[in-house]
């Protein structure tokens, strides 16, 4: 995983609420065993939609996406996660998360950022207006900056670290890498012995 400490990016405007896991991937590509190659599946339903924002190309190359509240409802599926960072988005900035998608995030490097309403109503004008309006996301101070917005933001001091570091699940338990070879090289010796 990447580490995450401060990204300066464009953005992109998803003025909608509720949006669910089934709608920003739906079910029939769940059926992949590998992590990667959603991102073209993104949003799929809406995408048929020549207008809809993530066709549009001044917002080609986004990597903050700035959305309503309640983003990620519904099913538990990683795979939402997943489309949203193959296809190159690095923070999501809206009022409010489903838990599990929150978590879900955090777990690839993805980091979810609850702001004010009238902090992301500013972003998702600004945005809308201008498509190269940049934004940064600095995880060290725990700042969200654009033209016009100026908010601090909370995270968990665990959840926090693991991003700065750019580690996972996997990342963690091989920092006791050495300790779990060492473990293992005595394991036998502590096993109770076998009838043959």
């Amino acid at each position: 995983m990447r580490p995450f400490t401060v990204h300066t990016g464009r953005a992109m405007p998803l003025d909608r609420a509720d949006v669910d896991t089934d709608q920003i991937i739906p079910a029939e590509y769940l059926k992949r065993v590998e992590r990667t190659g959603f991102g073209p599946f993104l949003f799929d339903s809406w995408r048929k939609d020549p207008d809809f924002v993530l066709n549009r190309p001044e917002y080609r190359g986004a990597s903050v996406l700035v959305t309503g509240p309640n983003f990620g409802s519904g099913s538990s599926r990683e795979h939402a996660v997943w489309a949203l960072e193959d296809h190159g988005f690095r923070a999501i900035l809206a009022p409010s998360f489903a838990d599990i998608f929150r978590n879900n995030c955090t777990k690839v490097g993805l980091l979810p950022i609850a702001l004010p309403e009238a902090a992301v109503r500013t972003l998702l004008d600004a945005v809308g207006a201008d498509p190269t309006v940049e934004v940064t996301v600095d995880l060290r101070a725990k700042t969200v900056t654009a033209p016009g917005v100026a908010e601090a933001f909370e995270i968990d001091d665990f959840t926090r670290w693991r991003l700065l570091e750019g580690l996972d699940d996997i990342g963690l338990t091989l920092r006791h890498e050495a300790l779990i070879s060492e473990f293992e090289r005595g394991r036998a010796d502590r096993l109770p012995a076998v009838a043959d």
